[in-house]
């Protein structure tokens, strides 16, 4: 039901067009414009600024007050109560589980991580320097030609199935596409391990001697993913959306997904982080200082990376537990002596102690802290994107699913056309 009603003028021709004015549960009110297209005329919004294009009710932003909720529960509450598996359960079906529940969840991902045998010969089509990125989208984009047996779209049991599969064998691909480039074996999921433990056994175990889980690092590890499962409607969440509404297989849609969140502007950013903490290269005062000045300088395309989020013009929230995560780690490790993770801690001091950037605004975000974790924990930059696709794999699916439960329309944006107006081929 509208709550009001919007008036279009249009002054040639002279036409008044009435629009109806809709409010959600919170944040701010749209005007429905689809009936402009009748009309003549349609809007026009590059990069899909000030454009709604769906109503949802798993994730809510508000970016000025710097809050986030999934299913209406503030992010900083789940981080500290909950876990990942349970956010998934969460992202997926819209209230917290009960226990019953949960185990019987968790023991349906638990037991969905391995992956068919034959998945491990795709590894030998691509070159040992291939970006595990690159392999990442292929091999899940190949999925479907293995668990083709529950693809039905229209059926809610077949999209729950499928969602499961997705979250549980993420995680082995990611960690496959790691020991390939390594040149080291594959190694099979343990179902004696919890989802970060697992991962991570995955990652750094090998044949030759044993490993034992760091308690922190696993901790650590399943923050990351809970605070990087949803965001609303990113660039790589609308590609899901938008692949998804042609009717195409949950595999497909998110290898889309995954497609997209590669993107340097998009996925990249802890990697970004890393890139300009290395440039940075000294972690003598004065020349930490002497890049800081440089940021603040107009005149110069040196940018700290990590600082400040397009959405979030206060403090993103997600970077409050992220930095809690981080001295965790970092206390784990003692006094690492990595002059990167050195320089790390005193930009950020010096940033959120000085002037300049606080009164742009410019905090850290959750990408300045989740880089510097993943380096502390021995993660390759080239996987910080990968694990950022573990991660966003329940958004992504749980925004697939209630797209295809809802009210489905094929997106077809429109365009404000520019070329050349009707020509005749020369005779």
């Amino acid at each position: 039901m509208a709550k009001r009603t919007a008036k279009l003028i249009l002054t040639e021709p002279d036409t008044v067009i009435d629009l109806p004015v809709y409010g959600g549960s919170l944040g701010h009110d749209v005007i429905d414009v689809r009936a402009l297209v009748s009309k003549g005329v349609f809007t026009y919004d590059p990069g899909f600024m000030s454009t709604a294009a769906c109503e949802s009710a798993i994730t809510f932003i508000d970016g000025a007050q710097g809050v986030l909720m999934h299913r209406g529960y503030p992010i900083e509450q789940l981080a500290a109560q909950s876990n990942y598996v349970e956010l998934c359960y969460l992202l997926l079906f819209g209230e917290l589980p009960t226990p019953e529940a949960y185990r019987q969840f968790e023991a349906r991902i638990r037991n969905h991580t391995m992956v068919h045998g034959q998945i491990a010969n795709f590894f030998q089509g691509f070159r040992r320097d291939a970006h595990p990125m690159a392999i990442l989208c292929g091999v899940v984009g190949g999925l479907a030609a293995f668990y083709h047996d529950h693809l039905d779209t229209a059926d809610s049991e077949d999209r729950l199935i499928s969602a499961i599969r997705l979250v549980a064998k993420m995680p082995t691909i990611a960690a496959m596409s790691y020991k390939y480039a390594l040149g080291q074996p594959f190694r099979q999921p343990r179902n004696d391990l919890s989802y970060a433990e697992n991962f991570l056994h995955m990652m750094f175990s090998t044949p030759c001697e044993p490993y034992e889980v760091n308690p922190v690092f696993a901790k650590a590890l399943d923050r990351i993913l809970m605070l990087h499962a949803d965001h609303e409607q990113n660039a790589s969440t609308s590609t899901v959306r938008l692949a998804g509404s042609t009717g195409a297989n949950p595999f497909a849609c998110i290898s889309a997904g995954i497609a997209a969140l590669w993107g340097p502007a998009h996925g990249g950013a802890n990697e970004a982080v890393l890139d300009m903490l290395e440039q940075i290269g000294d972690d003598s005062e004065a020349n930490i200082q002497r890049f800081i000045d440089k940021a603040k300088d107009r005149n110069d395309p040196f940018r700290l990376m990590g600082f400040g989020h397009r959405v979030y013009s206060s403090f993103d929230p997600r970077a409050r537990v992220m930095k809690e995560t981080c001295d965790q780690v970092l206390a784990e490790l003692g006094n690492p002596d990595d002059p990167t993770l050195r320089i790390a801690k005193r930009v950020e001091q010096i940033a959120l102690e000085d002037d300049y950037f606080i009164q742009r605004k410019l905090y850290p975000n959750v990408d300045f802290y989740s880089g510097i974790i993943l380096r502390a924990m021995g993660i390759p930059t080239n996987m910080f994107t990968v694990i950022f696709a573990v991660a966003r794999t329940i958004g992504w699916i749980s925004h697939w699913n209630e797209m295809i439960d809802g009210d489905l329309k094929i997106g077809r944006p429109r365009q404000l056309y520019v070329g050349p107006p009707r020509r005749n081929y020369p005779d």
